[in-house]
Formats: structure tokens, sequence, C-alpha cells
């Protein structure tokens, strides 16, 4: 459980960044994490959704919510299944599956990949970057329903050269997304800043405000499918991130009126009828390309993964419809 909280900037605070605000004054436990309440949509400065680099003045209500407080109790490892593609002392690259929440909330205190990567390797072997003892080794994350490749990192010098690098855009990161409709363009880019929803914290949208981020995604049509008689057809497409927000590919791709199939929350112009879901209950989106240097050594690290049997049956289903 989470309570709010409130504080009122005083003169000195004047013009001191919000994040770094928040953790001088240990109302967060560091920087990094009071910038991750930030973006997790936990901070409100004059009643509107904040940005960690938006700078504080003299008089303004902070309100932020922190963990109820209680009893520490430390995470405990789980055994749940890893698919695990690469290890070292350094880093590790995994396959995740569709279900699995990537570090406890106030939704999901265990059962996270969190809980996994500490049955497996022990709390002392993972990093602990962003200050947080629910975020062990995380340097970036996949929503719960997203499968596929993503990156652990087991030291906090690998966790920081990792986290460097996905800030500097030089990890690449690709995804395949089946979306509703046909595109046209063999080709596309969707530059439009993302902030949290104003009417419901769980999702985000594209928005002009001082908390929005910049957020760049790239997509290649990979095949088209025609439309039938209770659908608009279908895309599949190949999709980079150059920035990695909250939701990116899912509200740029409704943004850009054609949301993803199977996706629960960003459904704008989506075909009413439930069948052209295709039968998913979750997003069609599987990162399925993944290339880095390691963080030590400076190699570069390439791997790719197939998809879930649930998206590729989708395909399977609309093999006939290729254009």
């Amino acid at each position: 459980m989470s309570i709010s909280r409130c504080y009122v900037a005083k003169a000195e605070d004047e013009g001191t960044r919000l994040d770094a605000l928040l953790g001088s004054l240990g109302l967060y436990p560091s920087r990094s994490a009071a910038a991750n309440a930030i973006e997790d949509g936990k901070v409100l400065v004059a009643g509107e959704a904040a940005s960690k680099k938006q700078t504080v003045k003299a008089g303004q209500a902070i309100v932020y919510e922190i963990a109820e407080a209680g009893v520490d109790t430390p995470l405990t490892g789980e055994q749940i299944p890893l698919d695990i593609r690469y290890e070292d002392d350094d880093v590790i690259v995994l396959s995740k599956q569709a279900g699995l929440v990537c570090h406890p909330s106030d939704d999901h205190r265990d059962g996270t990949l969190v809980n996994a990567l500490i049955y497996h390797c022990g709390a002392d072997h993972l990093c602990n970057v962003q200050g947080e003892k629910d975020r062990l080794g995380i340097v970036h994350r996949l929503d719960m329903d997203t499968t596929g490749l993503m990156m652990a990192a087991k030291t906090n010098v690998a966790g920081e050269v990792l986290m460097a690098a996905i800030q500097d855009h030089v990890v690449d990161r690709r995804y395949l997304a089946l979306v509703h409709g046909v595109i046209a363009h063999d080709t596309g880019m969707i530059d439009a800043p993302i902030a949290r929803h104003p009417k419901d914290r769980t999702r985000m949208a594209i928005r002009d405000t001082e908390s929005a981020r910049e957020a760049i995604t790239t997509f290649t049509v990979l095949r088209r499918f025609e439309a039938g008689p209770r659908d608009n057809g279908y895309t599949l497409v190949d999709c980079k991130l150059f920035t990695g927000r909250t939701h990116q590919i899912r509200v740029h791709m409704e943004y850009a009126k054609h949301p993803l199939v199977g996706d629960p929350f960003y459904t704008a112009n989506r075909p009413r009828h439930e069948s052209a879901n295709l039968g998913l209950s979750r997003q069609f989106l599987h990162s399925f390309k993944l290339t880095f240097d390691h963080p030590i050594t400076g190699e570069t690290l390439h791997f790719e993964d197939d998809l879930p049997d649930d998206l590729a049956n989708v395909l399977e289903q609309l093999e006939e419809r290729a254009l």
C-alpha cells in the first residue's frame, strides 16, 4: 500500500531540479528513486503530473506518493522459470514470458522478474543502480504482457554502463507488433512526446505538457493482411525504439491510428467487433532483436527470439489474407 504526502517548496528550493530536490530531502531513498517515482506518475507539482527535469518554484505544493510505513520485508527469491539466452559475471539476457511483471509494485508484491533473478543469482549478485531494493538487476523494462528479449545486470558497474547506453540510444531494441489497419507506407517515424495520462495514471498519452518526455519510434512494414468482414485488415511491423518510455510503442501506434491487436488499454480506432483481436487477450508485441556492446568487454552481442506460440498462431490464421 502507498500513501501521499505534501511538501511545500521553500525559497532555498527555487530553481532546483525536482528529482534532485526529492532525493536530497530524503523524501525518496535516492535521486534515481525519485526520478522513477516521477516517471511512474507518483509526483504532482501544483496539481499536475511532474517531469523529473523541471525546476521547482518557491511555494509550489509537491504531492508525492511513498510506500506506507511498516515492516521493511526484504524481497525473497522465487523459483520462477527463466528462459536465459546468455549469462556471465556481469550480464544476463533472457526472453521474458507473458504475464511476468518486471519488478514489485503495489499491485504485484511478489512473483516478479526481480524475485526470479534473486532466486537465480542471489540479491548480492545483482546491480542496484536505481537505488531501490525492489529493482535489483533491472536496467530496462518490458510491460507485463509484452514478451521477448531483455537485459539484466549483475554488478553496479555493468548496470550503470547499460543504462547509459540505453539513454544514449546505442542499444538496438527491435519489436514485432501486429497492428489494426493496413499501413500504406513501407516505413515511418513517430516523434511525439509521452506523459502520464491526465485522468488515468495507469495509462500514458501523447501530451504537450512540461512533464512530457521525448519519444521516438520508427517502424518498417514486414507484411500486410487484407481486411475482413469484421476488421479493417492488419499490418505486421518491425518497431525500433530510440527512447524507452512507458508503453511507448503501444501509445505511438494508437496515435498513428493503428493500435496493437489485443491491446486492452490503447484501443482508439480499433474495430469494435471483438473478433478483430483474433483471439488475443494481450497485446501483440514481442521484443525479437537485441544488440548491445558488453558493458565490460565491449564485445558486440546480438540476440534474436522467435515469436511465442500464441502470437505465431495469430500470424498463421492470417496467412491466407497476406497481400
